[in-house]
């Protein structure tokens, strides 16, 4: 079941006027690759209409009774919680369901799909294939995982939410995709220099939001490539080494004891103090204060 055809960047809005608004959006966390709505809704009827990008659909609730449409082919159904469904963009979709329902949805844009699949396959545009899945386990912790960050630490998120975007896209085109699983090509590290490049920028606006798109194209990457290209010189993910540099950075300022903890989350980028004592503890094992303290 979809909920609008609005672009992600507007999910607050809704085509149909939904009964109730979303219980969850992250249009106002300023993510680029991906979107994400929770909803509660009773029992509704969505007309027929076409969405501009690709939705994945997580029954988050109860059971349900679910008549759906797409592209011509009618489907009646129950939906049980876990119970995922693909929506590729562009194909005419109508839903009606017969009780309360509460569903996760994610939006991701076509052209994230079709830069993994000239990536994988050399091949310009990926054709998804609407289905409905018991249970996946990456996509429902994709899911999770991006619902938590919405929830926790929605504030400086967009690296975090990129590469997880990434993970799913280049999931969704090996599984669900008429290319299956037959990638053209593997990706190799970075250059050095190019490496260099992205760390100096990343450390260079430790305070900033960055975004995957931005750092690849420091580089003149894809995406999904820098992505790949990133981890496989570094062995972690482009978001978890901001994640790192920024924890070194708090470490040298705690040092100099010029600035409170709290004014240091705020010049290394931590949305709160809070967010800044997690990751700190995490990487380091001890608090920030602890660390000072030894």
């Amino acid at each position: 079941m979809t909920s609008s055809e609005h672009t992600p960047s507007t999910l607050t809005e809704s085509l149909f006027d939904l009964p109730h608004p979303p219980s969850l959006c992250s249009a106002q966390a300023n993510w680029d690759s991906i979107q994400l709505a929770l909803f509660e809704q009773p029992p509704y009827c969505i007309p027929e209409h076409v969405a501009p990008y690709h939705i994945v659909c997580i029954n988050a609730g109860e059971p349900v009774t679910l008549e759906q449409t797409i592209d011509g082919k009618s489907e009646i159904g129950n939906s049980v919680a876990g119970d995922i469904s693909i929506y590729p963009a562009h194909l005419w979709q109508t839903f009606q369901w017969h009780q309360d329902a509460k569903f996760l949805q994610l939006y991701l844009e076509p052209m994230l799909l079709n830069e993994i699949g000239s990536t994988l396959y050399q091949q310009e545009s990926i054709e998804l294939l609407p289905q409905s899945i018991p249970h996946d386990p990456v996509v429902f912790q994709i899911a999770i995982a991006l619902q938590d960050v919405l929830v926790t630490q929605s504030a400086g998120s967009k690296l975090y939410a990129d590469t997880l975007a990434t993970a799913l896209a280049t999931h969704l085109v090996y599984k669900y995709s008429s290319r299956g699983l037959c990638p053209h090509q593997k990706v190799g590290q970075l250059s050095s220099r190019q490496l260099k490049q992205v760390t100096d920028y990343i450390n260079d606006n430790l305070d900033q939001d960055l975004s995957l798109a931005e750092l690849s194209n420091i580089v003149r990457l894809s995406p999904s490539h820098f992505a790949r290209s990133f981890k496989r010189s570094t062995g972690i993910a482009p978001h978890q080494y901001h994640i790192r540099c920024r924890v070194k950075r708090t470490k040298a300022l705690l040092l100099t004891r010029r600035f409170t903890i709290a004014e240091i989350s705020h010049l290394v980028g931590f949305s709160s103090q809070s967010h800044l004592n997690y990751h700190f503890k995490r990487l380091v094992g001890l608090t920030p204060t602890a660390f000072l303290r030894q």
